[in-house]
């Protein structure tokens, strides 16, 4: 379906059509704001990234801890869940 949306030949009529309407002397300004405009998105996107990654690390750091704390606490509650030795009533 959008297979034959870019041609060449569609892309060089489209070049055509902003050649005329911006002209010859915009044109390399439209280029130049749109390589910055491209510039700062992917900047921003690659910022968002290092923070997620960073505040994922923040994360997992505490549930390591929790979970080399939750060792011992394990083992504690094993032993309180085996059966108390009978003790005889006098």
């Amino acid at each position: 379906m959008f297979g034959d949306l870019l041609t060449p030949m569609h892309l060089f009529f489209v070049l055509i059509i902003v050649l005329i309407i911006f002209g010859p002397k915009r044109l390399p300004e439209i280029g130049r704001s749109l390589g910055k405009g491209i510039h700062e998105f992917k900047k921003s996107t690659s910022e968002i990234q290092e923070h997620m990654n960073v505040s994922e690390e923040k994360k997992t750091e505490p549930t390591e801890k929790a979970e080399s704390v939750r060792g011992p606490q394990e083992e504690v509650t094993e032993k309180n869940s085996q059966s108390p030795p009978a003790v005889a009533k006098p």
